[in-house]
């Protein structure tokens, strides 16, 4: 019983840490929260041109089972996931950085019991949140344009929040490996390939082969088709493969950034 309290209370400490680390954000943005509906809005005025304007060029398209949808309903999903992808990213690459090297945020939290896998894991956390936020409002546009043709649509939030921590958990491990402003260059380059490429505007069936085995290593891509399967009604065994390659995406990520935090924050 002595072992297993031992094993528990650590645990109990560090989540609680974790959890002052995200309200120092969540008191730092509700003064600044146009800056948290930034990302929001690059995916929503696609949803906005594929609705009034390609849209009706395009016409019918198949879903995963091979049943015609227009095609905005094929593409909303996608957007959803990207919007999920841009919150996480967004802030947890430059944001980060800024505390990393510049505002010494995470030095000052070190001189209190916060440790590096707290401040790893509540800013995580709060990437997760914002890419959620993103995710909420692009839902509610979605069911205003009826583009949710399935109850299961319910289940895109958390499957935004597992999106969320995937890109979020990987982005901020990546950010610990970046010295200079420029480096950001790298993340717009790798988030824009992604968008465009991971069948977020076409079925996985019209690229060609080659392309195909690239765009299903894509974490997007994982993301947009369980998204697009639950929006659409699609459901079935490969769910659980898209959701399990974004929950190991996202703890690989958060293994390495509370690792590097560690290493970078600690003498």
């Amino acid at each position: 019983m002595t072992a297993l309290a031992a094993r528990i209370v650590p645990g109990a400490m560090v989540g609680r840490r974790a959890g002052y680390v995200f309200e120092r954000n969540l008191f730092v943005y509700r003064h600044q929260w146009i800056i948290l509906l930034s990302g929001f809005f690059e995916p929503l005025f696609y949803l906005f041109a594929v609705r009034v304007g390609i849209g009706g060029l395009v016409g019918r398209v198949h879903d995963g089972t091979g049943a015609p949808v227009d095609y905005a309903t094929f593409v909303a999903p996608a957007l959803l996931a990207a919007s999920a992808m841009n919150g996480a990213v967004f802030e947890s690459t430059m944001n980060i950085f800024f505390k990393l090297r510049y505002g010494k945020i995470y030095d000052a939290m070190l001189a209190t019991p916060v440790r590096p896998v707290d401040i790893a894991l509540g800013e995580i956390s709060w990437s997760l949140a914002r890419g959620a936020l993103y995710a909420l409002g692009f839902i509610a546009v979605m069911w205003g344009f009826g583009l949710l043709r399935s109850p299961l649509a319910l289940l895109s939030l958390p499957s935004a929040l597992l999106i969320g921590f995937a890109f979020g958990a990987v982005g901020m491990a990546a950010t610990t490996y970046m010295t200079s402003w420029q480096d950001f260059d790298s993340v717009t380059l790798a988030t824009l390939v992604l968008f465009l490429f991971s069948a977020t505007f076409y079925p996985l069936s019209v690229y060609p082969a080659a392309l195909q085995v690239l765009a299903q290593v894509s974490p997007l891509y994982h993301g947009v088709a369980l998204v697009r399967s639950l929006t659409l009604g699609t459901v079935g065994w490969a769910l659980a493969w898209h959701a399990g390659f974004l929950a190991a995406m996202g703890a690989a990520g958060a293994a390495v950034t509370a690792r590097r935090l560690r290493v970078l924050l600690t003498p």
